[in-house]
């Protein structure tokens, strides 16, 4: 683990389907994440057995969908999924970037 995050020297892991993520620290306790989508890229709802997740829009437009009930998300706008929540996104705009932050880590991001 570093003390620092360095986003010009990491690069994108391509997960497919138009998204991509790039970890940006964690300790054992907490995790963030950032996660870009091309426009239309679907983030199927799904939902954590284990994790408590917050969804800051960094960047673009997202619709959400947590819990069953959709909202447009824009800058500055977040959304709140505790674990066994089910919680998607699909990107309305080119580049949309969400800070993903997951409490605890998501070893499998490591």
């Amino acid at each position: 683990m570093t003390a620092y995050f360095d986003n010009a020297a990491t690069p994108w892991t391509e997960l497919g389907d138009g998204i991509r993520r790039k970890v940006v620290g964690h300790t054992p306790e907490l995790m963030s994440v950032l996660v870009q989508f091309d426009q239309g890229a679907i983030g199927s709802v799904h939902a954590h057995d284990d994790h408590d997740q917050i969804a800051f829009v960094i960047s673009g437009e997202f619709e959400a969908d947590v819990g069953g009930v959709k909202k447009v998300l824009r800058v500055g706008d977040a959304f709140v999924a505790p674990r066994l929540t089910p919680h998607g996104v699909v990107a309305l705009a080119a580049g949309s970037t969400l800070l993903d932050q997951f409490s605890p880590r998501r070893e499998d991001y490591l």
